[in-house]
């Protein structure tokens, strides 16, 4: 991509607040970024190769709320991207991303992690802290179980979709906020799913299909009549 067209779109970028920049086949993060780190709202540098983020640049975006870098080549992130105490969106779907920084729970403003298509193996406790958090997407990775500290997350929907997931805490009942549990495509038995996501917590849409049972035997559980009353309370409502 020629400099002048760059220029263009970093000029365009100082007027709107956003820039969008994606199917360019950047291989880095482009450094002319800088001189909008004071007035940029959006970030999109989706569907490109990029492998890094600048330490030094990213973590200087004070107004960010949106930063978008789906379909890159990402494999770790900086500490400083957790600087961005405005961002509220955050979407890295489809990179070869690990892990968290382990200053994660200071993006504090952001509500909606799209994190589907990477190589986690763990549910990332720094979620847990982040108190305005409202949708959690986590699917297509290599996440094997979902520990006792899921049950202080305060997301409102969480996707853990197509993982390899064989065993769930029953603490998943006790996040105060969660309505929208997807488990689809997992290698979940019907004995590892606590009963008290069903009986006992605020979930009124469950997902499993596509996992080691058969839903007829789900809806033989009990507290599953229970788990009915949420889901057609909560769909009378939105119809």
């Amino acid at each position: 991509m020629g400099n002048s067209a760059l220029r263009a779109h970093v000029e365009t970028a100082q007027k709107t607040g956003v820039f969008q920049l994606k199917d360019r086949g950047l291989t880095e993060f482009p450094p002319e970024l800088q001189k909008l780190t004071s007035n940029l709202r959006t970030i999109d540098l989706s569907n490109n190769k990029i492998e890094s983020l600048p330490p030094v640049i990213i973590g200087k975006f004070t107004l960010l709320k949106s930063l978008s870098l789906n379909n890159n080549k990402l494999t770790v992130l900086p500490e400083e991207l957790c600087n961005l105490k405005k961002l509220e969106m955050l979407s890295l779907n489809n990179n070869h991303l690990r892990e968290l920084p382990s200053t994660f729970g200071q993006l504090t403003a952001l509500k909606t992690l799209s994190l589907s298509g990477n190589q986690l193996q763990a549910l990332p406790p720094q979620l847990c802290s982040l108190r305005h958090l409202d949708v959690v997407d986590l699917s297509k990775n290599q996440i094997r179980s979902i520990p006792d500290t899921v049950g202080e997350l305060q997301v409102i929907e969480l996707n853990l979709n197509q993982n390899q997931i064989s065993q769930i805490s029953v603490k998943i009942s006790c996040c105060p906020r969660l309505k929208v549990l997807r488990l689809e495509e997992n290698c979940l038995e019907l004995s590892m799913l606590p009963q008290s996501i069903l009986s006992d917590s605020q979930i009124c849409l469950l997902a499993v299909e596509g996992n080691l049972f058969e839903i007829k035997k789900l809806r033989e559980l009990e507290g599953y009549d229970k788990y009915m009353e949420r889901f057609t309370a909560t769909k009378k409502k939105f119809a």
